[in-house]
């Protein structure tokens, strides 16, 4: 699905006029509006009731740009746009002493990607050439704050409605989460935040393994808080050999349990509705988001999301489903 030239000229309208547009990128739908205006980026804030001490990316049209916005910037930090740009990777930098505060969240450091979505490259491009070649949109995933994350037009228009101007549909995100996050600014490369482009990625580009992040602390980025991208409905995590019994357990109690599987569903004992994803990472990063937000609208009184397989393919979906349950159920 592609934008019209109407549509497009509209959202560069908006933009440039200080107001807020949703757009789809290749991992999911942004809130999007120009990050060196403040007054425009606080509006991001208020329709997402979003802290204002939580960092926004900056979303380029190429890595040209990337000096605009940061300052020393580091060679490994080029390997890997040059590698992965247009992409879902997202590189923490130092920024540069203008960038406004309202897009990092008072800290010294930026995050910078090129999305990797055909209608995200157009309207960047389009925004630069009207408004200065390295101008960049600033764009958090286009729900309330703490949500599920939108993959489709429609689920922009659910969480958001009439809180931003214009929604540019695009279709299905591709990847279906977040970018991979990695700060180049403090020395060696760390992974702030898992992703579709996984340690191995890096790895063999960087010639070795880039540490992981254990504990919070500085920069803060996006979607790094415990309880984020959360149904509405109470979810739990259950081992796949427990999987059974709990249901009959729920069963027992009354309650009406929505389960999403990646194995075979029993042959006894079966939930209210049962959502199967994919059994490989990257299939059930793409339906997660969708599927949750399927149970939320589905009427059930809880969720049970059978546990995911061992090993670093797995550490992005495992991540976001650790927060989802650690913030669903709350008002």
């Amino acid at each position: 699905m592609i934008p019209s030239e109407a549509e497009y000229a509209r959202a560069v309208e908006l933009l440039r006029a200080g107001e807020l547009v949703a757009f789809p990128t290749e991992t999911v739908y942004g809130l999007g509006a120009d990050a060196a205006n403040p007054a425009a980026v606080a509006k991001i804030f208020a329709a997402k009731g979003r802290p204002a001490d939580h960092p926004l990316i900056v979303h380029l049209s190429g890595h040209d740009a990337v000096d605009h916005w940061a300052e020393q910037v580091p060679d490994v930090a080029w390997e890997l746009m040059e590698t992965f740009w247009p992409g879902p990777l997202t590189l923490i930098l130092k920024k540069q002493a203008w960038v406004p505060s309202t897009v990092t969240g008072g800290q010294d450091t930026v995050g910078l990607r090129v999305p990797g979505h055909t209608v995200a490259l157009e309207l960047l491009r389009r925004f630069a050439a009207a408004s200065g070649e390295h101008a960049g949109i600033a764009a958090p995933s286009a729900n309330r704050f703490g949500r599920i994350s939108p993959t489709t037009a429609v689920h922009v228009q659910e969480e958001l409605g009439e809180r931003i101007s214009l929604i540019l549909d695009g279709g299905p995100c591709k990847v279906g989460i977040e970018s991979t996050i990695v700060d180049c600014s403090r020395g060696e490369p760390v992974v702030l935040r898992p992703g579709h482009i996984a340690p191995a990625h890096l790895e063999a580009v960087l010639g070795r393994c880039p540490a992981i992040a254990t504990a919070t602390g500085a920069p803060r980025v996006s979607g790094s808080l415990a309880a984020h991208y959360a149904p509405q409905t109470p979810m739990r995590l259950v081992a796949g050999h427990r999987l059974l019994d709990f249901l009959n357990a729920q069963r027992h109690k009354g309650d009406r349990c929505g389960v999403i599987g990646h194995s075979q569903p029993p042959q006894a004992g079966m939930p209210h509705l049962w959502r199967m994803l994919p059994a490989d990472p990257v299939g059930y990063a793409h339906d997660l988001y969708a599927a949750l937000r399927e149970m939320d609208h589905a009427g059930v009184s809880s969720i049970a999301v059978e546990a995911l397989p061992d090993g670093a393919a797995w550490a992005a979906v495992v991540d976001r489903l650790r927060r989802a349950v650690a913030g669903s159920g709350s008002s």
